[in-house]
This record gives C-alpha cells, sequence and structure tokens, in this order.
C-alpha cells in the first residue's frame, strides 16, 4: 500500500548534512521546509539546491516550501538573558526602552504593542507558558501584573488573547525574502500570520512579480495562527492555494481547547474547496530527545491523517532533533496504518458535489470508475496539476499518478495527498502519450500484465485546462 499522506519535514542544523538529508528522503520526506525565520539567504539558497541534487540522487519528487517569518510579535533581551516571573508581581513592557531587560520590565521588538492593548486585556508570552494582565498604558509603556510566572528569556513570542494586534503579515524582511526564495525557486511559499485574504493577495503579487524572471509562479500556503483568520477562514482559502493549521500560536490566541474542532473544521473547508491542507506544529515533540513517540502524538498524527489532511508537518523535530529521520519513519508508518481504516465513500461526494467544468467533471468519473473496477491505478495526464488535484480531494483506495511534462508541476504535486507526480516527456499525439504512460507504470511495477486502469488526458494535448478525456485500459 502506498502512503497517502505526505510528510513534509522542516531543515536545520540536525537535517543539513547531505547524509542525513538522503535518509530523511528515503525514509518519506515529500516536501522540506525552509524556514525563513532562521538563517540568512545564502544559507537558504544553498539549503535548497542541496535539497534539489539529494532527490534527483534518490530518484524522488521532493517540493520545497519557503516559510515567511512575518512579523515580530516579540519582547527584547535581558541583561542575564532570562528572568524569573513571579506571580502577582508588576511587569512593564516598554517600547521605548534601550537598555536590557530585568526583572522589572523589558524593551519590545514590536513597537505598536502599547496602541494594540488597554487595561483589562491579556498577554501571553512564550506560547502562553507566561500570562500577563494589562493595568495600564502610559505612552510607550505597557503596565502589566503577572498571573502566571516562570522563566522568559530572550526574544519570546508576545500574543493577545482574542486576537487584536495590528502588525502587518509581510514585513520588509518577509519582502526580501521572497525574492530569495523566487531565486531558487520555491514551490510553495508560506505566508506568517495573514489575517485575510487581502494578505495572502499581495504576497502572491510580490512572489509572482519576484518570480517573473524565472518564469516561476509559487503555489501559496496561509498559515492560520490568528484568531482573525478563522472568521475569514472562507475568503483566505479562495486567495490561497492551501493552509497550514498551524497549530502553535493559534492555540494561544483561541485556547487549547478550541483547537481540535477548528483543526477538523479547516481540513474539511480546503477539501471542499479543492484546497490543500497541512497539520503542523508538535506533532512529534517528545521525539526531539526520545527515540520512540508518546501514544498521545501516535494518536495526533493519525486523527490528523484521519481528518483528510493532505500533510502532516515536523518542525524542531527534525530541524533540531536527536532524532530526524526515526521521526519521519515513526510518522510515516502511523500515516500508512491511519490510511488502512479509511472507508471510501464516494457516494456522498457525488451526489453533494456541483460540477460545472469538463476537466472536473472528467476526474470524478475516473475515481468513480476505478473505484467500481477496482482499477489498480489512476493515471492523471497534466499541465497544471489540476487534475490531480481534484481527485486527491477524495478517499479512494486507488494510488493517483500525475504525470506532467513540467518540473514546477511534478514538483507542486508532491504534497497532494495520494498522489505520486511522474515526469514524462511531452508528447503532441495522444496514443503515444497514453502507451508512454503505462510504459512508465509497467516500469515501475505499479502495473503488470491483466491490470486494468483509469487515465485522463485532454485533446488536442498540451493546454492547461483542457482535460476531457477518460479511458479505462488494461495492460496486454
Amino acid at each position: 500500500m502506498t502512503r497517502a499522506t505526505k510528510i513534509v519535514a522542516t531543515l536545520g542544523p540536525a537535517s543539513s548534512d547531505p547524509e542525513v538529508l538522503e535518509r530523511l528522503l528515503r525514509a518519506g520526506v515529500d516536501v522540506v521546509r525552509l524556514n525563513f525565520s532562521h538563517g540568512k539567504a545564502q544559507d537558504h539558497i544553498d539549503r535548497a539546491l542541496l535539497v534539489r541534487r539529494i532527490a534527483e540522487k534518490v530518484g524522488k519528487t521532493v517540493a520545497i516550501m519557503a516559510d515567511l517569518q512575518g512579523p515580530k510579535i516579540r519582547v527584547g533581551k535581558f541583561a542575564e538573558g532570562k528572568v524569573e516571573l513571579v506571580n502577582g508581581e508588576r511587569f512593564v513592557l516598554d517600547g521605548a526602552r534601550t537598555e536590557l531587560g530585568a526583572i522589572d520590565g523589558v524593551g519590545l521588538d514590536y513597537k505598536e504593542l502599547p496602541r494594540d492593548v488597554k487595561p483589562g486585556d491579556t498577554l501571553l508570552l512564550n506560547d502562553g507558558l507566561i500570562v500577563l494582565k494589562v493595568e495600564a498604558v502610559r505612552g510607550e509603556q505597557v503596565h502589566t501584573i503577572v498571573k502566571v510566572g516562570g522563566e522568559l528569556s530572550n526574544n519570546k513570542g508576545i500574543n493577545k488573547q482574542g486576537g487584536g494586534l495590528t502588525a502587518p503579515a509581510l514585513t520588509a524582511k518577509d519582502m526580501e525574502d521572497i525574492k530569495t526564495a523566487m531565486a531558487f525557486q520555491a514551490d510553495y511559499l508560506a505566508v506568517s500570520f495573514p489575517k485575510n485574504a487581502t494578505d495572502m493577495e499581495m504576497a502572491r503579487q510580490l512572489a509572482n512579480v519576484a518570480g517573473e524572471p524565472y518564469k516561476h509562479k509559487p503555489a501559496m500556503i496561509a498559515k492560520i495562527e490568528r484568531s482573525e483568520a478563522i472568521p475569514q477562514l472562507e475568503s483566505i482559502l479562495r486567495a490561497s492555494d492551501g493552509i497550514m493549521v498551524a497549530r502553535g500560536d493559534l492555540a494561544v490566541e483561541v485556547g487549547n481547547a478550541t483547537v481540535p474542532a477548528l483543526q477538523k473544521k479547516m481540513i474539511r473547508m480546503a477539501r471542499a474547496m479543492d484546497k490543500l491542507a497541512i497539520t503542523a506544529t508538535q506533532m512529534m515533540e517528545s521525539m526531539i530527545v526520545n527515540p520512540v513517540p508518546t501514544r498521545a502524538e501516535v494518536s495526533d498524527v493519525a486523527n490528523a491523517v484521519l481528518d483528510g489532511t493532505d500533510a502532516v508537518m515536523l518542525s524542531a523535530e527534525t530541524a533540531a532533533g536527536k532524532y530526524p529521520v526515526e521521526t519521519v519513519e515513526q510518522m510515516a508508518a502511523i500515516a500508512l496504518e491511519a490510511e488502512r481504516a479509511e472507508e471510501v465513500e464516494l457516494k456522498d461526494d457525488f451526489m453533494q458535489r456541483h460540477l460545472g467544468r469538463i476537466d472536473q467533471s472528467i476526474a470524478m468519473g475516473a475515481l468513480f470508475t476505478a473505484h467500481h473496477l477496482g482499477c489498480k491505478a489512476i493515471i492523471a495526464l497534466t499541465e497544471s496539476g489540476s487534475t490531480a488535484l481534484w481527485m486527491s480531494r477524495h478517499n479512494i483506495n486507488v494510488p493517483i499518478f500525475g504525470l506532467t511534462h513540467k518540473h514546477n508541476s511534478e514538483r507542486r504535486m508532491a504534497l497532494f495527498r495520494n498522489v505520486q507526480p511522474l515526469l514524462m516527456p511531452m508528447h503532441n499525439d495522444r496514443d503515444t502519450a497514453l502507451a508512454d504512460a503505462e510504459a512508465a507504470l509497467v516500469a515501475r511495477g505499479v502495473l503488470m500484465p491483466g491490470d486494468t486502469y483509469a487515465i485522463t488526458c485532454g485533446e488536442p494535448m498540451g493546454y492547461p485546462g483542457g482535460t476531457n478525456m477518460l479511458k479505462v485500459c488494461r495492460v496486454a
């Protein structure tokens, strides 16, 4: 059984060695995430080139996701590197402070905080581990009382309970990082802290302009981590190619208990709108230091798979953990086992959807036919990958193979659930293309003599959105 759910792994000190990276790809990584919150531009360019070189060596299609840092909503630095905040004590967040922080207060990287808060607001620092209640705002100073104390160290993040921080999704640094990402033609661009569709539209426009010299347009992923994004979810999805359920910052703003139901809602909405979904944050957190996951983490990954997520993502586990390869192996095994339990219920999918396009109707017809005939594979000859994407929005125990002559379409399909991308030569003749597609899958051992398969293509060939033919074949 081929694993349908894809694995996104973050590169970092623990995984940038060519030998370790090769083992990660062989273990099951489908998409490599470059985190622009760390490192310099040249570091990311070098890592992207390394990923492409190792992927070619391994013979595997691997996409690259550039993840923008977004606004730095953080405290400043402390003279001793950290302080221990005590319940009931007062603490000042000071946008004008130039000296290093101490037990009485600290400066701010985010200078707009005094204008974003008012007395009575609750601020959550360091992923919610520190809780401060705003007592007063005096000029550039936010006076607070410590409700939940603990260790607070340099540059820890600030969230406002319930949302409401006005920081823009795209900073000057992000705009420069978009240029860097387009220089190595990142397949996906993840935008941090978008509040609405406008944020995503602006990011797409900047990326398309930066990618124009390379004739490249990346797919856009909206990281849902602000409470303001939840009411705007549908419009954000329409402006994006997919979403990332970024459960860390989101949980701090809306509360831990709210996140599981939101995760299911977001994945369900993304699939219904023919968009991608990535589930992220602390999926295998214990494996940063331990060689096996906890049972809770196993259930977390399995539930995301059963929710229908396209991909599950690893952050510090592969970037800085002690067991990056083992973590990917465990995640792949969990996903595969969860997929065995999935039920195929295409009837409701057909009855509840209204298809206004020929290519979408052909995609749905291929699913229905392959399922009921017991086909060994579905082959989509595709220019842009759209036909394979539409097929992948529905659970079916038949592997989908997206065959394209375009490198960017091939890599983009690496994130699609249950889609195996393959590069093939361009053909203008339909019969030659169909024969080559069958031969490619026979050579890989997917198809054998006597097997049936469904194949879709467009005629005339070579036009995006032109899929208009479905054929059922038997291997001679």
